[in-house]
């Protein structure tokens, strides 16, 4: 069983996306980040960086005692590793889902989540930010729409950690004042993910919880 400690942000839902594609069984707890739950020190002590998603295995595969995980990256390869779902043990294939989800955590989540800040949180405007943030943004989104010209999903024709880790960061484009008309393949791709059953349960169960 995996508890899953979560907000409805996008580095919450990644972490649905799998659990619901895999069927690995979960329970759900909901952080609330805008009480603080994240600084209470029964979070801390599994997610140290007051971050969530943060999970805990109590049945990890070497049998030992529950294992506490936090990073969203992280917890995705851990997860796919555990179940042997959505990363190839091809070499190539899935050194190509790492290096796009590497991709994920490092660039794409964190620049769109300074779009957002500067953009609607900031208490006074900061051109700058905004502009260097923004611009950064449409960037980001011409290296993804780049990858999709050329492939059904980001590291290849299969769906995977990759494709899991960036939809919930490309679903709010409005918020990041990106029309995504101007990204085609984007679009297409996150159409394809929104339908699949796992992600239409993953977003109505959490947003539920």
């Amino acid at each position: 069983m995996i508890d899953l400690y979560y907000a409805p942000t996008p580095n919450g839902h990644k972490i649905t996306l799998f659990l619901e594609e895999s069927g690995l069984p979960y329970r759900l707890h909901r952080v609330d980040i805008k009480s603080g739950d994240q600084f209470l020190p029964a979070f801390l002590a599994i997610s140290p960086n007051n971050k969530i998603p943060a999970i805990v295995d109590s049945q990890p595969v070497d049998g030992g005692v529950p294992l506490s995980l936090f990073e969203s990256g992280a917890i995705l390869q851990y997860l796919a590793e555990k179940t042997g779902k959505l990363l190839s043990k091809e070499l190539r294939e899935r050194t190509n889902t790492l290096q796009w989800l590497y991709w994920q955590v490092a660039g794409f989540g964190p620049m769109l989540g300074q779009n957002s800040h500067f953009t609607h949180f900031a208490p006074q405007p900061v051109p700058y930010a905004i502009e260097r943030y923004q611009q950064e943004t449409k960037r980001l989104y011409g290296v993804l729409n780049t990858q999709l010209e050329k492939h059904a999903y980001l590291s290849g024709e299969h769906y995977s950690i990759a494709d899991i880790a960036t939809y919930p960061w490309a679903l709010i484009h409005e918020r990041q004042r990106i029309d995504l008309a101007d990204y085609p393949a984007v679009r297409n791709w996150v159409e394809r993910i929104k339908n699949r059953p796992a992600t239409v349960k993953a977003y109505s169960l959490a947003d539920a919880s």
